[in-house]
């Protein structure tokens, strides 16, 4: 049967140790006294699974809001460097609002 770490992760230790028992692995190994949090990535690992989370931008194009971070981090380098500090201000605050738009889309 096929996990995801999602799935894996919400799984009680013994149900993780019923799967590494059909596991012909070295990760998996003595898993019968391993706890959660190392039985966990060991199952990953035997698997072939990402061992993280991973997340979705709901609304938002996570990778264009980060090319616009990125542009305006030139900018802001080049206003700092040009001693223009209300120009300056200005690119940090929006800076500021694009990452905090992307970490609540990721919630």
């Amino acid at each position: 049967m096929e996990y995801t770490y999602e799935q894996l992760s919400k799984m009680s230790v013994a149900d993780l140790r019923k799967i590494a028992d059909g596991i012909e692995h070295e990760a998996t190994k003595g898993h019968m006294t391993m706890h959660k949090e190392k039985l966990l990535p060991a199952l990953c690992i035997a698997l072939g699974i990402d061992a993280h989370k991973h997340h979705e931008a709901k609304g938002l194009n996570k990778s264009q809001v980060k090319v616009q971070i990125r542009a305006l981090k030139k900018k802001r380098d080049a206003a700092m460097t040009a001693k223009q500090s209300e120009e300056y201000r200005k690119i940090l605050r929006e800076i500021h609002h694009l990452k905090n738009r992307l970490r609540t889309a990721l919630k």
